[in-house]
C-alpha cells in the first residue's frame, strides 16, 4: 500500500538509504586498506598476483548485483530486497575473515559483492519513489554522499586497526548486521510496482516523485531500449559517454584500491597510504558540492573537460615523490577533489542531453560500460605492481585515462540535435551558456 503523509515526513528513509550506502563507501576501499598488509606478511598466501584476482572478482560479484539483482526490487519491494541484500552482504563479509586461502577470499568478496552491488540501485531507485515531489535530485545527490563517508570512515578505521587486517571485515560485517533490523522495521514499503505516470507533468518519475499503482502504459518511455542508442543521432554521443564512463571508474576503483601500495612503492610508509586513502576521500566529498555548484552556473561540459584535465595534471604530479608530508597531503586532497567529482558530472551530463524518454536507459548504458572499468582499473594496476613498475607507472596510467575522457567529451555537442521528426532534445538548462 501506499505509503502515509506521516510516514513521507519520516527521516527514516533518508537516513537508511545514506548508511546503506556507507556500507558501500566501506567496500569501495576495505581492499585498498589491507592489501599492503596481505602482500607484506604473505598471509592467506597472498601476492600481487592474489591481490589482482582479489581485487577484480569483487568488482565481478559487485557489477553482477547490480545488473541482474537491483531489477528484483521492482518485482519484489525496494525494503525487502535492501534487507535482504545487506544481511547477505553481511554474511559473507564477516566469512572473509575465516578464508583459509587466496582463492576462498576471493570467492567470499565475490559472493559479498553480490549483495551490495544491488544496494545502491535499489536505495537510491527507494529514495526516487519516497521524495516528495521536485526533489528526487536532492535526495539522490545526498544519498551518494554516504558513498565517500563510508570510504572516509573505512580508511580511518584502517589507520587505526591495521595491520590486524581481519577487524576491518568484522566491523563491516556488524555494521551491516546492525543496520537489518532498522531497515526490516523503519523503512516503509514503496509501492512494489513502480510505474510511470505519462499524464502527470513531464512523465518522469524521477522529476515528479510520484507513483502509479497502474500498469506500465504502452509509450515510448516504456518501449526505450539500448537500441535507441544506435539510431541517429544518439551513436557517436553514446560512445564518448561510454568511454569517459569507463576512464572514470577506471580511475575511482584502481586508486581506492591500489593507492597505500603505490605509496608504499614509492617509499612512504603503511601508515602514509592510509592518510592519504582516507584524505582522497575527503577530497571526493567536498569535490561532489563543488562541481555541482560550478556546473549549473557554468554548463556541465566545461566543467566536466576541465576536471578530467586537471585529474590529469595532478596524477601525473603524483608520480614526483613530495618530501613534505603537508604538500603531499594536500596533493592527494585536491586529486581526490577533481578525479571522482569528474565520474559525477558524466553521469550528470548524461541526464541533460538525452530525452527524458531515453534518459534511463542512457545512464545505464554510461554505468554498464563503467562497471567494465571499475574492473580493469584494479586489474592493470595490480599487473603494473606484479611487475614492480606501479610506482611511477601506476600514476601515468592514471592521467592517460583522463586524458582519454577529455578527448572522447571533447567530441559531444553541448546538445543533440533531434533527427527530424523526433522529439526536441535539451542538451543543457535555460543558464547554461
Amino acid at each position: 500500500m501506499p505509503m502515509t503523509p506521516a510516514q513521507h515526513r519520516s527521516k527514516w528513509p533518508v537516513w537508511l538509504c545514506w548508511l546503506a550506502m556507507v556500507l558501500d563507501g566501506f567496500d569501495l576501499v576495505v581492499l585498498g586498506t589491507v592489501i599492503p598488509t596481505l602482500i607484506k606478511t604473505q598471509d592467506l598466501g597472498f601476492d600481487a598476483v592474489g591481490a589482482t584476482y582479489a581485487a577484480t572478482i569483487s568488482l565481478v560479484g559487485v557489477g553482477i548485483g547490480a545488473l541482474f539483482i537491483a531489477p528484483l526490487s521492482d518485482r519484489f519491494g525496494r525494503r525487502r530486497l535492501l534487507v535482504a541484500c545487506v544481511l547477505w552482504f553481511s554474511i559473507f563479509t564477516i566469512a572473509v575473515v575465516f578464508a583459509p586461502n587466496v582463492a576462498v577470499f576471493g570467492i567470499f568478496r565475490l559472493l559479498a559483492g553480490l549483495g551490495l552491488g544491488a544496494c545502491l540501485p535499489a536505495a537510491l531507485a527507494y529514495m526516487n519513489d519516497y521524495a516528495p515531489a521536485g526533489t528526487a535530485g536532492k535526495s539522490t545527490t545526498r544519498t551518494m554522499t554516504g558513498y565517500h563517508v563510508g570510504a572516509v570512515a573505512t580508511a580511518f578505521l584502517a589507520i587505526l586497526v591495521v595491520p590486524d587486517w581481519r577487524i576491518m571485515f568484522v566491523v563491516g560485517g556488524l555494521a551491516g548486521f546492525a543496520l537489518v533490523p532498522f531497515l526490516w522495521f523503519k523503512l516503509p514499503e514503496t509501492l512494489p510496482a513502480v510505474t510511470v505516470d505519462v499524464g502527470a507533468g513531464s512523465g518522469a518519475a524521477g522529476t515528479t516523485g510520484k507513483a502509479v499503482e497502474e500498469p506500465a502504459p504502452t509509450t515510448p518511455a516504456a518501449r526505450a531500449s539500448f537500441r535507441d542508442l544506435a539510431r541517429k543521432p544518439y551513436p557517436l554521443v553514446a560512445l564518448a559517454i561510454a568511454v569517459a564512463s569507463f576512464m572514470g571508474l577506471l580511475l575511482v576503483y584502481g586508486l581506492n584500491t591500489w593507492l597505500p601500495q603505490l605509496m608504499a612503492a614509492a617509499g612512504y610508509t603503511v601508515s602514509t597510504g592510509l592518510v592519504l586513502l582516507l584524505v582522497l576521500n575527503v577530497g571526493a566529498v567536498v569535490g561532489l558540492v563543488v562541481a555541482g555548484i560550478l556546473a549549473d552556473k557554468h554548463g556541465t561540459k566545461k566543467i566536466v573537460l576541465l576536471w578530467f584535465g586537471l585529474s590529469a595534471v595532478l596524477l601525473a604530479i603524483l608520480s614526483v615523490k613530495i618530501q613534505s608530508e603537508l604538500l603531499l597531503n594536500a596533493a592527494v586532497f585536491v586529486t581526490g577533489v577533481f578525479v571522482f567529482s569528474s565520474q559525477v558530472l558524466v553521469y550528470a551530463w548524461v541526464s541533460q542531453l538525452f530525452p527524458a524518454r531515453l534518459r534511463a536507459t542512457a545512464l545505464g548504458f554510461a554505468a554498464g560500460v563503467g562497471r567494465f572499468g571499475a574492473i580493469m582499473g584494479p586489474a592493470v594496476t595490480g599487473t603494473l605492481v606484479a611487475a614492480g613498475i606501479a610506482y611511477p607507472w601506476g600514476f601515468y596510467v592514471f592521467a592517460a585515462a583522463a586524458v582519454i575522457a577529455v578527448v572522447a567529451l571533447v567530441t559531444v555537442p553541448h546538445a543533440i540535435a533531434p533527427a527530424p521528426g523526433r522529439e526536441t532534445v535539451i542538451g543543457q538548462s535555460p543558464n547554461q551558456p
